[in-house]
Parts: C-alpha cells; sequence; structure tokens
C-alpha cells in the first residue's frame, strides 16, 4: 500500500499538469476536448480508484506470488529480461481482461466507467473502477509464473503497463503512420470508445495492437465514420461512485424480476447489454439509438459550479496527497477513515455538480465528518505536526463548502448557463 501510494504522488502531478496542456492546447487550437465539469468528474474517479486500491480494497483469490512458488519451471532474478516477459505478459493479460469485461454482462460493471464519458481526452483516461473489488485473471500471468518471474517485478511492471495507456487518449494526436502497426495509439483508442455501430466492441488492446489483429478484434478509425463517445445506456451522472454500480444494480433488478429461473441465473455471463425477453419494453431504460443525435449530459452549468467544482477537485487532491504520503504514520486502522472521508467528499462534490437537492444533505455529512475527526483525534491525522494552524484551515474550508452547497442549491441552480 505504502509503495503505491508514494508512486501515485509522483504520478499525480505529472497527469495533471498534461491535463492541463491539453486543455490549453484545444483552447489555443479552437477544439476543446476537455470541458472541465466531464474533466473533474473523471479526476473524481480517478481519485476514488486510486483510495481503493492504496487501501487494499480488493480481493486476490489466486495470488500471482502463489502461483509462482507453485507451478514455476525455473526462478529469474530482477533483470532486462524479467521486465521484458513480465511487461509482454502483462499485455496478453490486459487484452482478454479487457476483452472479457466488454463481452460479458457482470464484468462490464467494473468497466463502464472508463467509458462514461461522453468525450475523450486525457482525463478520461483517470476512469477507474471502485467495483473491482475482486481480481478473476491472475489465472492469465501463468506465462510469466511458468517462466519463474519474481512478483516483485510484476507488482512494479502493473502500474507501469497501467500508465502508460494514459497518452492516447486524446483527440488532438492523428493517425501516427507506420507506429499504427505495432502500439496502440490515440485512433486505434478513439474506435475503442466510440459508440458508433462500425466501432463497437473493437480495439482492446493495451500497449500492442497486434493482439487485437491476431485475435480478430481489429478495426481501423474510418474517415467517414467520426467517432462518438460514451456508453450506450448513458450514465446521466458526474458521480463516478454512482456510475461505478449503475449496470450492477440494472443486472440485480432484472435478475429479481425475471419469472424464469434460468434467467435469473445465466444474465450474469450473457453478453454485455443481455435482458430477460421483452425487458426492454416492461422496464425500459435510457438507451441511445442515434449516436449523432443525442444530448450530452450536464452542458448546462453555471461559470460559478465549473470553477467551484474545479477548485473542489483540486483541495481533494491535496487530501489524498496527504494520506498518500503517510500512510505508515496514519496507521492501520485510521487510514480507511482517511479513506471514508475521501469517498464521502468525492461524493458530495459530484451530488453538486449533478445539481441534486441532497447536495447539501452530503455536504452536511462531509462538514460533519471533519468535525468529529479533528474532536475525536486532536487534529487532522497528525497535520498539526507539520502545520500548526491546520485545524483551523481545515474547518474553515469545510464551513465555507457546507455554505456554498447552501447557496448553489437555493441559488444557484435556478439559472443555467453554457458549460466551459
Amino acid at each position: 500500500m505504502e509503495e503505491y501510494g508514494k508512486i501515485l504522488i509522483i504520478a499525480m502531478p505529472v497527469f495533471l499538469v498534461l491535463i492541463v496542456i491539453e486543455k490549453l492546447y484545444g483552447i489555443y487550437k479552437k477544439n476543446d476536448t476537455a470541458p472541465l465539469i466531464d474533466s473533474v468528474s473523471s479526476i473524481s474517479s480517478g481519485i476514488t480508484n486510486s483510495v481503493k486500491d492504496v487501501l487494499g480494497l480488493s480481493i486476490t483469490f489466486i495470488s500471482y506470488e502463489w502461483l509462482v512458488s507453485k507451478i514455476a519451471l525455473q526462478h529469474l532474478e530482477p533483470s532486462v529480461l524479467s521486465y521484458f516477459i513480465a511487461f509482454f505478459v502483462i499485455d496478453f493479460y490486459g487484452y482478454w481482461s479487457h476483452r472479457l469485461a466488454h463481452q460479458i454482462n457482470f464484468l462490464w460493471n467494473k468497466h463502464a466507467i472508463h467509458h462514461s464519458s461522453e468525450e475523450f481526452n486525457l482525463a478520461c483516461a483517470l476512469r477507474q473502477p471502485i467495483a473491482s473489488l475482486v481480481n478473476l485473471f491472475t489465472f492469465l500471468l501463468i506465462p510469466a509464473a511458468l517462466l519463474g518471474v519474481p512478483a516483485t517485478v510484476i507488482a512494479i511492471t502493473l502500474p507501469l503497463h497501467l500508465f502508460l495507456q494514459f497518452w492516447y487518449h486524446t483527440k488532438h494526436i492523428k493517425k501516427m503512420g507506420f507506429v499504427e502497426h505495432i502500439l496502440v495509439t490515440p485512433s486505434h483508442h478513439r474506435v475503442h470508445h466510440a459508440i458508433n455501430p462500425e466501432y463497437l466492441d473493437k480495439n482492446h488492446s493495451q500497449i500492442f495492437i497486434f493482439w487485437d489483429k491476431l485475435f480478430g478484434t481489429f478495426q481501423e478509425e474510418l474517415d467517414d465514420v467520426p467517432p462518438v463517445f460514451g456508453i450506450t445506456r448513458p450514465a446521466q451522472t458526474w458521480n463516478p461512485i454512482k456510475i461505478n454500480f449503475q449496470h450492477l444494480t440494472l443486472l440485480i433488478k432484472d435478475a429479481w424480476r425475471a419469472p424464469k429461473w434460468k434467467d435469473k441465473l445465466t444474465i450474469w455471463f450473457k453478453p454485455t447489454g443481455w435482458r430477460p425477453e421483452n425487458f426492454e419494453e416492461k422496464y425500459p431504460v435510457n438507451k441511445i439509438e442515434n449516436v449523432y443525435n443525442f444530448e450530452k449530459y450536464g452542458i448546462q452549468n453555471s461559470q460559478k459550479l465549473i470553477y467551484w467544482s474545479v477548485i473542489q477537485v483540486l483541495i481533494t487532491l491535496l487530501f489524498v496527497s496527504y494520506l498518500f504520503d503517510n500512510i505508515a504514520k496514519i496507521g492501520l486502522p485510521v487510514i480507511f477513515i482517511y479513506g471514508f472521508y475521501i469517498f464521502v467528499t468525492i461524493y458530495s462534490c459530484a451530488e453538486l455538480m449533478d445539481k441534486s437537492k441532497y447536495a447539501v444533505l452530503w455536504e452536511g455529512i462531509r462538514f460533519a465528518s471533519i468535525i468529529s475527526i479533528i474532536i475525536f483525534y486532536g487534529d487532522w491525522f497528525g497535520l498539526n505536526g507539520v502545520f500548526y494552524l491546520s485545524n483551523y484551515i481545515i474547518l474553515a474550508y469545510a464551513a465555507i463548502s457546507f455554505l456554498a452547497a447552501i447557496y448553489f442549491v437555493t441559488i444557484d441552480f435556478r439559472s443555467n448557463q453554457t458549460q466551459l
């Protein structure tokens, strides 16, 4: 947990700077692909995912370390060769776990969040799941285990492999010549994120594009078919926590309502989007029928709400950075209290972005959480030792945030302005 937190402290500002550069470049080129409120939602999703991972809130039925101890034919030392093998096998693992997440109903729940943005930009790369609480695909790393690649090498290579998937989430980089034949490029990944019928469930590769060509899922970006982004059952919320469980909620409801026991049991393993017979008519859900004619979510917001949301996510990143940098000092089980506060913060801020009437309630819960933590522990998880005025600053921030929520719900939401 602590090591991954340290890595994220370095990675987070790098990602944030690149997101800002893309935004400024889009404004300069008069082709802004990163609306601020969409980017805030994406960054919020990245926060929830990273906090979940750092806190270790997931279960692995078969660990890679156990696999190596049982089936390794030899034992490699950490070296250039072992890292190369690890990277190659992880990319194979990534292709198949990614493809299965698109093709099996219950697995789609953990991946829908990544596709939920109706834009395509660097920030949307941060839309990663908190619903992936169980790791089912360790067996795909068997080739590395057989060759005896150390678990430490896998542990280092996995986040590196993930971070290398960030750069190709952009519309500003067009086709890249010969690189298109080797690596996943922005053009390939635009196809993957698109909901056009021509592009659905294509290009699952993560670093090397040849997996799609080998297994028959490759699709080139077509000049006459501009990609349209999102999911066919649109999320209709900026709240990443809600999005993480929307598909699961629908599956549970459909399984409960299904008159046939066969459908109740098999719905989880059917192709993504499958529903029992006549359910689309009996229990309709919002679905995009014409990808070129639908209204994007949340495009009418006041400038005040947009800028306040940006301020909130930046302040939340400061809270998260302190957590990641002080995991050992804060210690168990207290870090879970801190994690709870971060999740409440994300939920509260997203409710405000969604213009929910419950935003004040959630902000009140967050305010009460801050007061309770400072009263119980005497300060904000040891922050007074770094800066002696921290209690007053955090309490003042919490009060201002609560009052701002009241202002937006009672006054600002009465008017709508175009999103920036």
